[in-house]
């Protein structure tokens, strides 16, 4: 699996150049930091992406696979819940993106 800072990258500059807002909002361990992807819907609420469980990695482990954990919320709902997060792991990494609609380019499970 690619390191967490090198993918948290890549992410960010494919959606800055696509003219999406995208920022690393908190930093983790570089190497193996697990990653969430925080999504603004620029109308009040957010949807939040975290890592799959290992069980649906599926054929491909070296992909990094997320899960739908919030969808269309209110923003202190996710805040809450990395709050949570960070007292049970505090090296991950969090990615805000401002996009109303779109491919967010993440390999995403149920």
């Amino acid at each position: 699996m690619f390191r967490s800072d090198l993918w948290v990258a890549a992410f960010v500059r494919r959606h800055n150049d696509l003219g999406h807002m995208c920022v690393v909002s908190r930093r983790g361990d570089p190497l193996a930091g697990q990653i969430f992807v925080e999504l603004d819907h620029l109308n009040g609420e957010v949807s939040l992406y975290a890592p799959a469980p290992a069980a649906s990695l599926g054929d491909n482990p070296e992909e990094r696979v997320f899960q739908l954990r919030f969808d269309h919320t209110d923003p202190l709902t996710v805040r809450n819940r990395l709050d949570k997060e960070a007292d049970f792991d505090p090296d991950f990494w969090v990615v805000s993106l401002e996009l109303r609609s779109g491919d967010i380019g993440l390999l995403v499970v149920d």
